[in-house]
């Protein structure tokens, strides 16, 4: 069985499909027109984000059987397309979801304790204690909207704090316990103090956190987004937080993505981006929230013992 690799993943993948007898090609540094030929007989393929997986690409693979990729969400690829066609769809959820729960935990408690500013002014020395003091977790009421692997694994993680834990998933029943109260949507945007979204991007989820949704809540609130950018509109966020409807939001993820995350700053920058980039109320980081070193390593292991597993 022939296997395409379309982007650089740990190389425990290609080690271990080797060994059961797998052709692995390294198509990772060519070029789009280079890769076509490689796909006319290839029965699977590897992925991340530089390639979208639309027909037009997946109609020069004939042969193809499955698609893997090294990470969680799957909305760079033609679903519906390859369903027709029978190709197997494979991702790695269980391989991150440890890594984006702790990052996740460290930018909600770095926003709290305003870290990122504390450490800029002391290495500017400036002391100014009352300036960076803080709030404490304990004693909040934590709604995940979303509770697949990283939501429930960001929920373990709050175990060790003295917080009331909601959580709300449209399509999940059932996993309600003695740590989380599963719940409703309506719950959420009445108890909350904070919200994070744990969901995957598609038409039911885009811009989801609207006018509309920040308006609903009770309670001010801090938003956490490790999901997908475009769950959370920008422009409605802005105003959330200029009216203090949101009082702080930890983004790994923005609105504005593209699927090659190293050329983001070589667009245009909206207002509303500005605004999030200026504002002491947000921290951001570069959708690494799954990004670890052990999680390099897991998410390609992961998809090794799912090719492996199964019967093409």
């Amino acid at each position: 069985m022939k296997v395409v690799f379309l982007d650089t993943v740990h190389s425990i993948l290609e080690q271990r499909l080797t060994e059961k007898g797998f052709t692995c090609i390294d198509a990772t540094q060519i070029s789009p027109e280079e890769i076509l030929p490689l796909l006319k007989d290839a029965n699977g393929l590897v992925i991340r984000s530089r390639f979208a997986m639309n027909a037009s690409f997946l109609e020069n693979a004939p042969e193809l059987k499955f698609i893997a990729r090294s990470g969680a969400g799957m909305e760079n690829i033609d679903e519906e397309y390859c369903a027709k066609r029978q190709i197997t769809l494979l991702n790695a959820p269980e391989g991150n979801r440890n890594a984006v729960a702790e990052h996740a935990l460290g930018m909600l408690l770095a926003l709290f304790n305003k870290l990122v500013s504390a450490d800029a002014e002391v290495r500017k020395g400036n002391w100014n204690r009352e300036a960076h003091r803080g709030i404490e977790l304990d004693g909040k009421t934590v709604g995940i909207i979303g509770f697949g692997n990283n939501g429930s694994a960001f929920a373990k993680k709050l175990r060790g704090f003295d917080v009331n834990l909601l959580a709300y998933d449209k399509y999940k029943r059932g996993f309600g316990n003695q740590f989380i109260k599963e719940t409703s949507l309506e719950e959420i945007f009445k108890k909350a103090d904070v919200v994070s979204f744990h969901i995957p991007q598609n038409d039911e989820t885009i811009f989801m956190a609207n006018d509309a949704f920040f308006s609903q809540f009770k309670k001010s609130i801090y938003l956490i987004n490790l999901s997908r950018g475009k769950i959370v509109q920008t422009s409605a966020l802005v105003k959330a937080l200029k009216n203090e409807k949101v009082l702080g939001a930890c983004l790994d993820v923005l609105e504005y993505e593209k699927s090659s995350f190293e050329n983001f700053f070589e667009q245009d920058i909206p207002e509303d981006f500005t605004y999030i980039l200026n504002s002491e109320k947000t921290i951001l980081s570069p959708h690494v929230g799954g990004w670890t070193y052990e999680s390099y390593f897991k998410l390609s292991d992961v998809l090794a013992d799912k090719i492996l597993q199964s019967s093409w």
